[in-house]
């Protein structure tokens, strides 16, 4: 949870701040473009006024003047014959030449850019025909283009210098969740420790009187309730230790107490069946199994069977009268998929984001009694999934149903034993 909450805070951060980033960049970068086309718009203007040939490096006239120096003004008749030309400083080939005074004129615009050449051109109508004014963009395009390289530079090293303040600071921050979260952890594990002695205590005495022949049948039923709240309370207890340990592991990145081995998951799932189908007949439904032979995926066993086994009860539980549970396991690319399905309420896409929660119950209105836990058998099996490497995850509709899905990783094939010639 810590680390899923780092993440999320340092995302936050990297794109709030992102966000403002490029804003402020491409702020920059669009009102150069502005300025740029303002420059070239000027330049134009200036090159069709009468004036223009007058003007002079160095005057006070307001306009940039060196950059009139690369302008050629063209006076074209209207059957489009070039009579006169006008070159401050630069050439320009005749051929280009002959190819934008076309693109000029066939233009409806007064104004623009060619599509083959770094040049904008800007015309206006005289007695004789057309005058048109030409200026040389590759600088300024080449100008922005860096501005723009520059620009994603600075954004990928600013985003970087970000990560690491965010990456830092998130630590800092969480320091005091970690601190709680960790006593919180503690006081679970050690009062469910210390909660397994006064227990075992109890079902002992009360086992020790439900065996007493002469106790009277009034005093027997209190015992025999005392006795059914205490083996209660010892699954609560060791379903808090159960988490503890996930917890820790989490925590810690260390398992203790649990194996890791090649586990044959068909088989597994298959003993795990057959057990609950004399409680699947009880409750009124059956269970159907499709599985896959030779499935085995690298794990602890025990926690493996208390994971199928959560599902197939709470299949079972909570399917209607006379429907089919369904399980069915197959392999998928590299992973194994197990998926429990029944037919029952369908659970409201609120509920769905939450019932993996510690102590979440889908009917506040359902006493433990009734469905016999504490809202800790699906928590635990996430847990336990997590732990090896796995997803577990569940959907609901009218339609298909319920279904609770775990994908594990497939465990590696043994090497074959090398062959006699």
């Amino acid at each position: 949870m810590l680390k899923r909450l780092r993440r999320e805070f340092i995302a936050i951060t990297m794109l709030l701040v992102g966000i403002v980033l490029a804003g402020v960049l491409g702020s920059s970068l669009f009102s150069s473009a502005l300025t740029q086309r303002g420059i070239v718009t000027g330049i134009l203007e200036r090159a069709l006024s009468d004036g223009a040939a007058a003007a002079t490096i160095g005057d006070a006239s307001g306009e940039q003047s060196a950059e009139l120096l690369l302008a050629v003004v063209v006076d074209v008749t209207p059957d489009g014959t070039i009579f006169d030309r006008t070159s401050f400083v630069a050439n320009v080939d005749d051929q280009v030449l002959i190819d934008v005074v076309r693109e000029a004129l066939e233009s409806d615009a007064s104004s623009g850019r060619s599509p083959d050449y770094p040049i904008a051109w800007m015309r206006t109508q005289t007695t004789w025909g057309w005058r048109i004014a030409f200026v040389d963009t590759y600088l300024r395009g080449a100008t922005l283009r860096a501005q723009a390289l520059s620009s994603l530079a600075i954004f990928a090293v600013s985003m970087g210098a970000v990560f690491v303040v965010a990456y830092a600071l998130s630590g800092w921050a969480l320091r005091p969740v970690q601190r709680a979260w960790e006593q919180q952890r503690r006081f679970v594990s050690d009062a469910s420790h210390e909660l397994k002695t006064p227990l075992a205590v109890i079902l002992a005495n009360t086992q020790i009187l439900e065996g007493e022949k002469d106790l009277p049948e009034g005093a027997r039923r209190w015992v025999s309730s005392t006795s059914d709240e205490a083996r209660h309370m010892k699954g609560l207890v060791e379903d808090l230790l159960t988490l503890a340990r996930a917890d820790e592991q989490e925590a810690t990145g260390q398992d203790r107490g649990s194996r890791s081995e090649r586990v044959d998951l068909s088989a597994l799932v298959s003993g795990c069946a057959l057990e609950f189908d004399a409680v699947a007949f009880e409750r009124g439904c059956s269970i159907g199994c499709d599985l896959a032979e030779g499935v085995a995926v690298t794990g602890d066993p025990d926690r493996l069977r208390r994971v199928v086994r959560t599902l197939l009860d709470n299949a079972t539980k909570y399917a209607l009268e006379g429907t089919e549970v369904r399980v069915l396991l197959a392999c998928e690319g590299r992973r194994a998929r197990l998926s429990v399905s029944n037919r029952g309420e369908v659970i409201e896409p609120e509920a769905l984001a939450h019932l993996f929660d510690r102590f979440y119950r889908t009917d506040d209105a359902r006493e433990r009694q009734a469905s016999g836990g504490f809202g800790l058998g699906l928590a635990i099996a996430k847990a336990l999934v997590d732990s090896m490497g796995g997803q577990i995850a569940a959907t609901s509709s009218a339609e298909e149903g319920t279904t609770f899905t775990v994908t594990l990783p497939l465990a590696a094939r043994p090497s074959e034993p090398p062959r006699l010639p």
